[in-house]
């Protein structure tokens, strides 16, 4: 009966099971590709049982391998925490907030008031997607977004809170026939392409969320883009194109464009607090009470009679 088995060695399949590929696991794991494979045969051995089917194109769980996973990610969740317990010092909490303006950044910023005595340290990814990956491969801990964009196999390893639901505008040039409204009804955007950074693999779920919303409306998405990083970057490449935006209405201000919430219905976008399955840190409690704090006093999680929100979004949220 295996005994003893070295946590190493667990972590090492954990991964691969998670990517499916031994190579991008060895490089989340940096180590070399030969070291990780032979990790992963010496587990094998101890359990007497074949945990991967590998060939040329492929690697895939046997069903010995579906049956040790779950217990595989509890053991390395009790070692986290077992290590956290009896660290000489707390280690920083690494949360990532996309920018420095939305509901990431005010719930980082009353958390960082109420409990200065924890290490906040600020990341900032664009997208929910991108993140979620920092956060399996343990670069991150904790960001915001939308759950209900995220695979099933992703959304398996993370826990989440419902915080907000953010509602939606739309970022539109000054001398836009639009701009001059206090809000744009949404049938008044048919014909109109917005930027919803499609071609950014990071921000997949906020484009999926976008073509849900336009989908039958006439409202079109602009082509694909790489990704742009920065808020000097954004602006610049925005304006030069001359794009209108599918934004939150808490956003980065542009020079020369106006921000205005999006009506009849009211689009929103739901925003949880997403980490790690098993991580256990006083910072994250922290978080988790400011993101509550915030949602009752300024009724974050109350939708309005006439807003518009996906069916599977909606049960994500517990609604």
């Amino acid at each position: 009966m295996p005994y003893d088995i070295e946590p190493r060695l667990l972590r090492a399949f954990a991964v691969v099971a998670e990517e499916l590929h031994f190579t991008r696991a060895a490089a989340r794991l940096f180590t070399a590709q030969q070291a990780l494979s032979r990790d992963v045969r010496r587990l094998e051995q101890r359990l007497g049982s074949e945990l991967f089917a590998r060939t040329t194109r492929q690697v895939t769980l046997t069903a010995e391998g579906e049956r040790l996973l779950p217990y595989a990610r509890r053991v390395l969740a009790a070692h986290e925490e077992l290590d956290a317990a009896w660290a000489r010092e707390e280690r920083p909490l690494i949360v990532d907030c996309a920018a420095t303006v939305g509901t990431g950044w005010r719930v980082l910023t009353a958390a960082r008031g109420a409990a200065p005595e924890h290490e906040l340290v600020a990341r900032f990814h664009s997208g929910l997607t991108g993140a979620a990956g920092e956060i399996l491969a343990g670069r991150l801990d904790v960001s915001f977004g939308r759950v209900a964009g995220l695979g099933p196999a992703v959304r398996g390893q993370l826990e989440h809170c419902p915080v907000r639901y953010e509602r939606m505008a739309v970022l539109l040039p000054e001398e836009h026939r639009l701009a001059a409204l206090p809000e744009v009804p949404l049938d008044s955007l048919a014909g109109e392409t917005l930027y919803a950074a499609a071609g950014n693999p990071a921000t997949a779920e906020w484009t999926d969320l976008a073509e849900r919303l336009f989908e039958g409306r006439g409202i079109g998405i602009a082509a694909p883009f790489p990704e742009i990083e920065g808020k000097g970057e954004f602006v610049r490449v925005v304006r030069r194109r001359g794009w209108s935006v599918l934004a939150s209405e808490e956003f980065i201000d542009v020079p020369g464009m106006v921000l205005r919430p999006l009506a009849d219905p009211v689009p929103l976008s739901p925003v949880s607090l997403v980490w790690r399955r098993g991580l256990r840190h006083p910072a994250l409690t922290s978080l988790r009470t400011a993101a509550a704090t915030l949602a009752a006093r300024e009724s974050w999680l109350t939708r309005p009679a006439d807003s518009w929100l996906p069916p599977g979004d909606a049960a994500a949220m517990g609604a």
